[in-house]
């Protein structure tokens, strides 16, 4: 509390009746004195308890510098951010190397008071951060749709299984037979739904068999995948992306090898960033609303935080949207 005084500037007696909601200070030194117990990580909400009314966490397994350049997940924040702000609450965020951390950083959150609830994101179909985050009850939304393990998580999903048909059906029309991807983490729930929606897709329509690659996501390993495919003696007529950087680079590849986009190789990229717009041919996308996700998902834990019905239920499915990276193949 001292601290705290120190930093906005103000009595540590004027700290207490700010934090604890009570008459006696202006707004403006309430709003100081919350700023400033923000900034030292140890906000207390009304009635004396800590931070948990008015923070939540997200724990990403992921570099620092990947982070920074992956649209998705600075727009999925945006839009967490976007509810919080309305209610004047803030996020923990946290980098860490691996799942297990993930675990062991929300239980000490929630362990300390620092958290009302956290957000999971990147679910395996059998997801272990579920189960233990559940025991210790702590209000959890998982972006993502959960295992047949975990039937009571509240989750915000996007069909990722319809999306990739729509893709493949549009493909298709345009003439292409041979449809490759390249997908994400192999482990994660969302990818496997991609990957077996491909497998289908293209045996019900009569196409070659799709063959998917597995990368980090970056735009090294985009790439590299890209140059896998394009090298093999059956090289394909369009690929589809898992997210926005990897088609990017994806364009520099095909340049690499002498291909013309999309007259002799047509791309489709996955969220629709704003990378999508900014390319030479501009990227045809599976187009989707990640900051209002991000805003579903925050919405839906903040029911849960505050006891009300909270089920779980689809986000808008991502719609395809044509640009000049997608043609018939062989076209002029």
């Amino acid at each position: 509390m001292r601290q705290v005084a120190v930093l906005a500037g103000v009595s540590p007696a004027a700290v207490s009746l700010a934090l604890a909601g009570r008459p006696g200070v202006s707004a403006g030194t309430r709003e100081r004195v919350r700023a400033a117990a923000a900034e030292l990580g140890r906000l207390p909400a009304r009635g004396g308890s800590t931070v948990r009314e008015t923070a939540i966490g997200l724990v990403l397994t992921r570099p620092a510098g990947q982070l920074g350049l992956e649209p998705f997940y600075m727009e999925f924040v945006s839009g967490i951010q976007s509810v919080l702000a309305e209610r004047g609450a803030w996020l923990l965020l946290r980098l860490v190397a691996d799942r297990a951390q993930e675990t062991a950083v929300h239980r000490a959150w929630w362990r300390a008071r620092r958290v009302a609830g956290s957000v999971l994101v990147d679910l395996t179909e059998d997801d272990p951060r579920l189960p233990a985050l559940a025991a210790l009850g702590m209000p959890v939304v998982a972006a993502g749709r959960p295992g047949p393990a975990d039937p009571g998580t509240t989750a915000v999903w996007t069909d990722d299984a319809a999306a990739i048909e729509e893709a493949v059906r549009y493909l298709a029309v345009l003439g292409h037979r041979r449809i490759a991807r390249v997908g994400g983490d192999p482990a994660l729930g969302h990818t496997v739904l991609r990957t077996r929606a491909l497998a289908r897709v293209t045996a019900e329509l009569g196409l070659e068999p799709a063959r998917s690659l597995a990368t980090d996501y970056s735009a090294q390993a985009g790439a590299r995948a890209t140059r896998i495919l394009l090298a093999g003696a059956h090289r394909p007529t369009a690929i589809v992306y898992d997210n926005d950087i990897m088609a990017v680079a994806a364009l520099a590849v095909a340049a690499e090898f002498g291909l013309r986009v999309p007259q002799d190789l047509s791309l489709i990229a996955w969220d629709d960033s704003q990378l999508c717009r900014l390319t030479h041919p501009t990227l045809s996308a599976m187009s989707h609303d990640v900051p209002g996700y991000g805003a579903q998902v925050a919405g839906r834990l903040f029911d849960l935080i505050e006891r009300r019905p909270a089920p779980s239920g689809p986000a808008p499915t991502p719609v395809l949207v044509p640009r000049g990276s997608s043609a018939p193949p062989g076209a002029v």
